[in-house]
């Protein structure tokens, strides 16, 4: 069975997808992602939406900002985020 996603959740991962495009070599952005994907991650379990919950899980546990760092992990991420549009 598909999961229903709530509206308002998936207008925020689209923001976030968009958001990661940008964020791989500014700080900042990256910052404001990661806070992004632990709130989704919040929402997706009190919507019961598991799977989901789980996929954002995955991308929090490779998303580690650091301040004057460019990402090691951002093309993996990238392509994670990216299957988000696809769904």
């Amino acid at each position: 069975m598909a999961e229903i996603i709530p509206e308002d959740v998936k207008k925020d991962l689209e923001k976030a997808c968009t958001l990661h495009q940008r964020a791989s070599s500014d700080y900042k952005k990256c910052m404001e992602f990661n806070k992004l994907m632990s709130d989704l991650l919040g929402r997706l379990e009190d919507a019961d939406c598991y799977r989901t919950a789980d996929r954002v899980m995955t991308i929090l546990l490779d998303c580690n900002p650091r301040e004057g760092a460019h990402c090691d992990k951002a093309t993996m991420i990238g392509e994670k985020m990216k299957k988000f549009e696809k769904s």
